[in-house]
């Protein structure tokens, strides 16, 4: 992973002591709310409905051991014992106190973490597929690419205020697991004819209140032109976008009006200036940030293992989770183990310092001391050897971190909602168990396969719900909490945006709503059929006649 030199050090440092310096004169009163604003979204400071909200980067979701040890430490001494994973692979702690919050940052700094842009109407947190470097389906490791972006996109000073919030994700893989098309800009590696490899780039997606799929901005860029590309895009947007009224501020906005190809032009055009000029990506520094993205020293393993044939023999339970947690390794005898954080009656994507602590160590004794956030919020181990998965699994079970159930139903994704945000129309925890509690045999998961539900406390849609295969809303209805049902999005290759069904439901008739979806589904479905080709084949109709029927 990237390690900092001494000037990424010492601008920590200085940053860390200039909000120090802007946080006593808060509290002292010589700052106003209006004037600390600004200085604390810098930071990652959010005011929640009960307490501040302080979220973490975590870059492209990449963290060492001893980073997710200080993470603990910081949970235990600054918050109530826990820590949340967000879809943007970043770290949230909900409970951190004002004063304390320059300390915090200072611990951070000591393991070359931050809180800078994970907030702001800047450049967030690049994210990408959590298994780069190791998946079967990689075209090429996206990360270096990654780190090219957060190095140009940090401190920018062009871009430090945009219009709104900006986020980019970047995808190396056949199968996308990055959700690319609905952010600002998403990219893709792809070859070309000749089989060198470069970037298509779309820009304009997004979800909120205008849910809305990005527009192809170029078919092949070549790598030494990412960042004047880029560039050019944040360009126009920064020129153009509004910022009279924040809900008609984002890029998606401006390149609905403006339209894809109006826009397009104008990016091409803007490229055209700076395409040769300083920000042209040399070879030998794509090949720096690469270096910082090599191989660990892998064991030469056969393919097979009999200790995991005898395991998956004798332990239906180690088999199950075998099956729907472990994917594939590039490397002969490697395997890449998912840890997820959807246990019932947790918090979807929740994790407490102990089980920070627990996993930090499992990291040192089964993959090289590193794991990633999930886009998923889940935790993922990607360099174990085949042999050890049947003992990483049974220390797993111990801490509630070995459930078997990575994309299925229960594995759901869930914003914090209305426990914790002041945004929030609804709750979103409650649901996430009430769904989970209902799916609890997991046999019939296994047998219903592959769904993703997606659940938002309000229409900021921080738990995707527009692009769930199923989609549950929060939404207030005369001061009460109702909760609007979508269907049929997906956030994949062939990314769509989820229909509506009908009217709200109240909080405790979701369970049955989502199980009456489900029987459809089982119903109609062809062998080998996940949900979402079910639904894109029977379409709405037969779905919404079976929830709202009146019973006889």
């Amino acid at each position: 992973m990237y390690r900092y030199d001494q000037y990424d050090h010492q601008m920590l440092s200085d940053r860390v002591a200039q909000f120090r310096g802007q946080t006593r004169r808060y509290l002292e009163g010589r700052l106003s709310d209006a004037e600390f604003l600004p200085l604390r979204l810098q930071n990652g400071l959010y005011i929640q409905r009960l307490a501040p909200m302080m979220r973490i980067a975590v870059p492209y979701g990449l963290l060492s051991s001893r980073q997710l040890r200080k993470l603990a430490f910081i949970a235990d001494h600054f918050d109530k014992g826990y820590g949340h994973l967000t879809t943007r692979q970043n770290i949230q702690f909900n409970w951190p106190a004002l004063e304390e919050v320059p300390d915090i940052l200072e611990h951070l700094a000591e393991v070359e973490m931050h809180a800078i842009q994970t907030s702001g109407n800047c450049i967030r947190n690049t994210t990408t597929d959590q298994f780069a470097g190791c998946a079967v389906d990689e075209i090429e490791d996206s990360r270096p690419y990654c780190e090219i972006i957060r190095q140009w996109s940090t401190f920018h000073p062009e871009f430090a205020y945009l219009p709104r919030k900006f986020k980019i994700a970047v995808c190396g893989t056949r199968e996308d697991q990055a959700a690319t098309q609905v952010h600002d800009i998403g990219i893709y590696i792809v070859r070309n004819e000749q089989g060198e490899t470069g970037f298509r780039i779309l820009a304009g997606g997004g979800l909120g209140r205008t849910p809305i799929v990005g527009h192809e901005m170029a078919g092949f860029v070549e790598k030494k032109h990412l960042l004047t590309f880029l560039e050019a895009i944040l360009r126009v947007y920064n020129r153009e976008g509004r910022r009279d009224n924040k809900y008609k501020a984002r890029i998606k906005i401006l390149v609905k009006e403006t339209g894809p190809e109006a826009f397009r032009d104008k990016v091409h055009a803007e490229w055209e200036k700076i395409k040769d000029g300083a920000m042209t990506l040399t070879d030998a520094e794509i090949e720096r940030c690469r270096s910082f993205f090599t191989a660990p020293p892998y064991r030469e393993l056969p393919e097979t293992s009999p200790e995991l044939e005898q395991a998956l023999a004798s332990d239906l339970l180690f088999a199950s989770w075998y099956q729907q947690n472990v994917r594939p390794h590039q490397r002969s005898g490697y395997a890449i183990a998912t840890l997820s954080l959807k246990e019932t009656g947790i918090a979807p994507g929740d994790i407490s310092a102990e089980q920070m602590n627990f996993v930090a160590d499992l990291a040192d004794l089964y993959s090289f001391g590193e794991m990633r956030i999930s886009h998923q919020q889940n935790l993922v181990f990607t360099d174990v050897e085949k042999g050890q998965l049947y003992a990483l699994w049974k220390q797993l079970s111990t801490q509630s971190l070995g459930t078997p159930n990575l994309g299925l139903l229960t594995d759901l994704i869930c914003c914090p909602g209305g426990d914790f945000c002041a945004l929030a129309n609804a709750k979103s925890i409650p649901i996430a168990e009430s769904i989970q509690r209902q799916f609890s045999d997991q046999a019939l998961l296994q047998d219903i396969g592959e769904l993703a539900i997606n659940i938002s406390g309000c229409m900021n849609a921080c738990g995707h719900h527009h692009v769930g295969n199923i989609g549950i809303l929060g939404v207030d209805k005369k001061g009460e909490e109702f909760y609007q049902v979508s269907l049929g999005g997906s956030a994949g290759n062939r990314t769509s945006l989820g229909a509506i069904m009908g009217p709200a439901f109240a909080q405790e008739e979701i369970p049955a709503v989502i199980e009456k979806i489900v029987a459809v589904y089982r119903e109609h479905r062809d062998p080998g059929e996940a949900f979402i080709e079910t639904y894109d084949r029977i379409g709405m109709t037969p779905f919404k006649e079976r929830v709202y029927a009146k019973a006889d």
